[in-house]
């Protein structure tokens, strides 16, 4: 086994260059003054104290810079995962109760084994069953969810936790009368400022900025005696060893949960890892050894109380945008983080939830992704559809249950594809060899005897049936006047056991209509199946040619018989070809 595979930090840690190092000073300080802020608002999101926000911004990033092969991912606590944490355990246990910790807690352990296991087993290709609609369909229903779940510390006003849209909407217009207009000027002025900051000044921490300046004028003017809400105490010092508390019951019911936060917390990594990859060619992303850190980084976590973790958008783009070198920037911003830990965290105690409220909303909001749906409008109606579907089922059902019905659907869409392939009518472009599509080429030449078909999939039981329809509706086009009918194959690239019988009942129909049936452009696996199922013999091996022009040559001049046996010696100096 290669050591330096499973634990990179082997590769880049003995090749370090000093020259490296101010820009993984730079990126390890700027990221890790952003966590403490995110981590404590995302925790918030959670449903958690703020202190495992600090945690979860701690550990898991440590483990990753030792087992993770992007050398810019920045890994903590998100925005989306804490949604998530927050809609799974609250059914389980009242929100930020003790036990509601323990089961937080317990999910990143049961995350964390997962991805390991998906990682051991190569299975990161599983991801893919999340397409591209379903992806921005829930992403894009999660970031309204927590924003508007923000509603409560924005407007300083009572709204019960919910994960469902209409009911914190409708919850929200109830107590509207109640809004402490102080807390909601604090958040306001919060959202503009940090709004403008990302806009005009970019290597400015926004977040940081509005957290320092709420935390004086609060304490300043002592706001928080005028019913502004602040945080209050955080713990002190860093987070000790303890076990997670396993209950079979509780892990039965969490698994749904863990099963979920692996692929989309993997998703969300790898998306963000790969983006920033093309701009290194120095290294290269491996989807499986991502799954191992990431689960490692939350298996270890759990032992140090922290929830689940992913790779994080802003903080990565942060971290090539302060141009990181290697995993030692995670390291620098988990150092920054262990002394806020140990000596920062009393500077916490005056800052207003409506400013954590402020950060959260600015960053979920912009993950609201518009420009998919437009995308889709133009050229796929039919994802536009999954994406809206999912969309809508998460924002007002549940998380799990828009991505489960975005999958299937997906899936079912993918099936029914399959199912009815594209077929065309193929007819000669005037004075080539060339045979295109005659409803998307006018001018192409078409025989009255003779019908030349493309088949555009893999012919499978699941549309051997339309295959054989299609042929039967196009030859009823011609009619008597029918001769010869080749089927092209080019891109046919495999047969089943049920596509063989299929084109036995097609060999058949045609042959006692009195049509030569001819088949050109088949790959060479398509050909083997062919042969080794007796296939070709029985539809004689000389009608099967490399082009379609061929085959036609053939129809028009092998009528006689000395030009069919004169066109067969030519052939066979061609036979090698045929095997490749």
């Amino acid at each position: 086994m290669n050591l330096k595979k499973f634990l990179p930090i082997l590769e880049w840690l003995p090749n370090y260059k000093k020259e490296w190092l101010k820009g993984d000073l730079s990126a390890g300080l700027t990221v890790g003054v952003m966590l403490i802020p995110q981590g404590i608002a995302y925790a918030l999101i959670a449903g958690l104290p703020p202190i495992y926000g600090l945690y979860t911004a701690l550990i898991p990033q440590i483990v990753y810079a030792i087992f993770g092969t992007s050398r810019q991912l920045a890994v903590g606590p998100v925005a989306m995962d804490s949604l998530i944490v927050a809609a799974g355990v609250a059914t389980l246990a009242e929100v930020g109760s003790e036990h509601f910790i323990e089961f937080a807690i317990l999910l990143a352990f049961m995350m964390g084994i997962l991805q390991i296991a998906f990682g051991m087993f190569r299975l990161g290709f599983l991801v893919n069953f999340l397409s591209k609609p379903v992806i921005s369909g829930f992403t894009s229903a999660a970031s309204l969810i927590i924003g508007l779940s923000q509603l409560k510390n924005l407007l300083g006003i009572d709204i019960a936790r919910n994960n469902r849209l209409q009911n914190l909407l409708a919850e929200a217009f109830q107590h509207i009368g109640e809004i402490h207009w102080l807390t909601f000027i604090i958040g306001a002025l919060s959202i503009v400022i940090i709004v403008l900051l990302k806009k005009y000044a970019k290597k400015i921490p926004a977040a940081l900025v509005v957290v320092i300046i709420s935390i004086v004028v609060v304490k300043l003017f002592q706001l928080d005696q005028m019913g502004v809400a602040i945080i209050g105490d955080i713990p002190k010092g860093l987070p000790s060893f303890r076990l997670p508390h396993f209950n079979q019951q509780i892990l039965t019911d969490l698994m749904p949960i863990a099963l979920t936060l692996a692929f989309i917390a993997f998703l969300e990594a790898i998306s963000v890892a790969k983006a920033v990859e093309t701009k290194h060619p120095e290294y290269k992303v491996i989807p499986n050894q991502e799954l191992i850190a990431l689960g490692m980084g939350n298996f270890i976590g759990s032992f140090f109380q922290t929830y689940p973790a992913t790779g994080g958008f802003s903080r990565t783009a942060v971290n090539e945008q302060a141009e990181a070198k290697t995993p030692l920037a995670a390291l620098i911003s988990a150092g920054v983080v262990a002394l806020t830990l140990l000596f920062l965290t009393p500077v916490f105690f005056y800052l207003p939830k409506t400013v954590l409220a402020a950060i959260i909303m600015v960053a979920v909001f912009g993950l609201l992704d518009f420009s998919v749906p437009k995308q889709l409008l133009k050229f796929s109606k039919r994802d536009l559809v999954i994406l809206n579907v999912t969309l809508i089922i998460t924002a007002t059902v549940g998380i799990k249950e828009g991505i489960l019905v975005g999958v299937v659907l997906s899936l079912a869409m993918l099936i029914y594809k399959s199912t009815k392939p594209h077929i065309a009518i193929l007819g000669k472009v005037p004075n080539t060899h060339f045979y295109r599509n005659r409803k998307r080429f006018k001018d192409v030449e078409i025989d009255e005897d003779i019908l030349i078909i493309r088949y555009d999939a893999q012919l499978h039981f699941a549309n051997t049936t339309y295959f054989k329809d299609k042929l039967q509706e196009f030859s009823a086009y011609k009619g008597d006047k029918l001769k010869l009918l080749i089927i092209d194959g080019e891109s046919i690239n495999s047969l089943d056991s049920s596509a063989i019988y299929a084109l036995i009942e097609v060999l058949d129909y045609f042959n006692r209509k009195k049509v030569t049936i001819a088949f050109t452009g088949l790959k060479g696996p398509v050909r083997d199946k062919m042969i080794l199922s007796g296939f070709m013999e029985k539809a004689n091996e000389d009608l099967f040619f490399m082009s379609i022009q061929e085959a036609v040559d053939w129809y028009k001049t092998g009528h006689q018989k000395e030009d069919f046996e004169k066109y067969l010696k030519q052939k066979d100096s061609k036979k090698k070809l045929f095997k490749k």
